[in-house]
């Protein structure tokens, strides 16, 4: 399973002051830590915070430029904003790129999609159209083909779009950790070459114990079908159960992977 760490995100407190006070060798210092940890992606998400939105653009200018002095993983650049997108797109310089997020109303999906055919970026798409996100699966894979009907019509690949079914809190409404099952489920039926993946921290939001229900809904999502997650790559127990995922889905050759972390001493109960 492809991780995305989800650390250096300005919504984060410690990330936003680190980001509001340009402390660059605490944002270098965590892309590290992901890097090491064994994210593929580095999501990089700066915010506004104080600054004017004319200023966004440099800032995700400076943080990108951070980022990608630190470590050489591949970076998703996380705005729903065309013109903080297109500005991370101008100071990358790595060969894959990611670009999150996208949803099906026309003003973000038209230029952003555009931005992912330019550059021939994987792209996270919100199976979601104006009016907030959807409660029942049909309306998620309704959204989700009006998605991927005008990005194919951009040049985007069918492989790399990564659908995001949407996690909304356990706590407040039980049936929702279904709903997103059943929605991985039939986007995988119908786009077979599209991948998925998920903010997996939203499903435990207001819970105690909240590690515990992420890397359960995170096996449960992997046997649905699952490709790809937003979580914390620092979950030690986490990754562990990432790899003992990939070796039980049949995507580990061999278990190779899997003995790998187990003589790496990786492996946490």
């Amino acid at each position: 399973m492809l991780v995305i760490g989800e650390k250096i995100n300005a919504s984060n407190k410690s990330v936003g002051k680190a980001i509001a006070e340009k402390d660059s060798a605490f944002l270098a210092n965590l892309a590290k830590m992901e890097d090491e940890a064994g994210a593929d992606f580095i999501d990089v998400n700066a915010g506004v915070g104080k600054d004017a939105r004319e200023n966004a653009g440099a800032i995700m200018e400076w943080l990108i430029d951070v980022v990608q002095n630190a470590t050489s993983k591949p970076i998703c650049i996380d705005s729903d904003d065309p013109a903080m997108i297109k500005a991370a797109l101008g100071k990358y310089r790595g060969d894959k790129v990611m670009i999150n997020s996208v949803n099906a109303e026309p003003d973000r999906l038209d230029p952003i999609g555009r931005l992912a055919a330019e550059h021939n970026a994987a792209l996270v798409a919100l199976v979601m159209q104006e009016g907030g996100i959807p409660q029942t699966v049909e309306e998620r894979v309704s959204a989700a083909e009006i998605i991927m009907t005008h990005l194919k019509k951009l040049g985007v690949k069918e492989e790399n779009v990564y659908f995001d079914p949407l996690v909304l809190p356990i706590s407040v409404d039980q049936s929702q950790g279904i709903v997103t099952l059943n929605t991985i489920r039939e986007i995988k039926s119908r786009y077979p070459d599209a991948k998925t993946t998920m903010g997996l921290s939203n499903i435990s939001f207001g819970l105690p114990n909240r590690g515990m229900i992420n890397r359960s809904f995170m096996l449960m999502s992997v046997a649905a079908g699952l490709d790809s997650a937003i979580l914390d790559p620092l979950d030690a127990k986490m990754m562990s159960l990432v790899k003992i995922s990939d070796m039980l889905s049949g995507k580990d050759q061999s278990c190779k992977q899997y003995i790998k972390a187990y003589r790496k001493g990786l492996l946490i109960e």
